[in-house]
């Protein structure tokens, strides 16, 4: 089974997390910020990742710090639990449509970080959450796991739907990318023999 906990402490944040990679979709997501937990366990149902994460962080500032650090360790959760990348399928795509929003992520668990943001979301916030902190989610969770992720806004004018569908497809394109590969459990996924 793919499971691991992380505990990271700094100054800012104090976040312990559990993931199982081969879940059923369970969470219980507590970070101090409402809209961050709706989109982490949005994050959860939808790629079958079992989750747990208990956050304190120095909300009475922003939600800067909590949200990227909660990218960062959930990085280093997918890396820790995938080991050597032994049998998946590296790769992961998926076209989410949210209401009026259409969001496309591509995913590249590659050891390589980058990320690609062509979104426009129209609001500042929603409720207290700051809208530019989905990317530095993204950019915290890409460094840490060592992934090319690509999101591409296709449609939307609702920046809770924008959000929302970026979350969900990352999440099933995260699924595909974790998944293994039948017939090839074994083999590393790249043709230099190591992904690390």
């Amino acid at each position: 089974m793919r499971q691991t906990t992380i505990v990271r402490e700094t100054t800012e944040t104090s976040i312990n997390m559990m993931l199982n990679v081969d879940g059923r979709g369970e969470y219980d997501v507590d970070t101090g910020c409402g809209f961050l937990n709706h989109m982490l366990e949005l994050f959860a149902r939808h790629g079958r990742f079992d989750l747990v994460v208990k956050c304190l962080g120095d909300m009475h500032v922003d939600a800067h710090h909590t949200t990227e650090d909660i990218g960062i360790v959930l990085g280093c959760a997918f890396r820790e639990a995938l080991m050597d990348r032994r049998g998946i399928n590296r790769y992961g795509y998926f076209m989410l449509p949210m209401d009026e929003a259409l969001i496309a992520v591509a995913v590249d668990i590659s050891g390589r970080a980058y990320v690609g943001y062509d979104v426009n979301i129209p609001t500042e916030k929603v409720g207290d959450f700051d809208t530019e902190l989905v990317k530095e989610f993204l950019l915290a969770f890409s460094r840490s796991l060592g992934a090319n992720i690509h999101v591409k806004q296709l449609a939307g004018e609702n920046s809770h739907h924008i959000i929302e569908g970026i979350f969900k497809a990352l999440a099933r394109a995260m699924k595909a990318a974790v998944a293994y590969e039948e017939g090839f459990e074994n083999e590393i996924p790249s043709t230099k023999g190591t992904i690390l």
